[in-house]
């Protein structure tokens, strides 16, 4: 009986841990990122299939279109604030990858007509 209990507390805990992305790439300096073309361009190819991924590269491009569909309602808070001040950073800084990142990511604008209310509220004009 204690087996079989204990079996099912780990299948919950495997099962719960699928309802939120992994935290452990959060503690990331996004800011550094953006700062440096060189970090920033490296993410950019790997989200483009144009070059390496680190993991966490990987891991954003592995998440990013079910994200997309749902809202990040997988996300952590910080992942949200981070999408928010990348995104922010991408469409005031960096226009023509952004315009790339859409039209591989989004290229019938689904996603911008979804959440471009939401955006505008944060001050990003998508």
């Amino acid at each position: 009986m204690k087996l079989v209990i204990v079996a099912l507390a780990l299948v919950v805990l495997v099962v719960a841990q699928d309802d939120k992305y992994t935290t452990k790439y959060d503690t990331i300096d996004v800011d550094e990122i953006l700062k440096s073309d060189r970090l920033f361009n490296n993410y950019f190819k790997c989200l483009m299939d144009e070059g390496n991924c680190t993991p966490e590269g990987n891991e954003l491009k592995r998440v990013l279109p079910e994200a997309l569909e749902n809202n990040c309602a997988k996300c952590s808070d910080k992942q949200k604030e981070t999408t928010t001040k990348v995104i922010k950073n991408l469409t005031e800084n960096r226009a023509e990858q952004w315009k790339a990142l859409k039209a591989k990511y989004d290229p019938d604008n689904k996603f911008i007509a979804k959440y471009s209310d939401e955006a505008g509220k944060g001050g990003i004009k998508l």
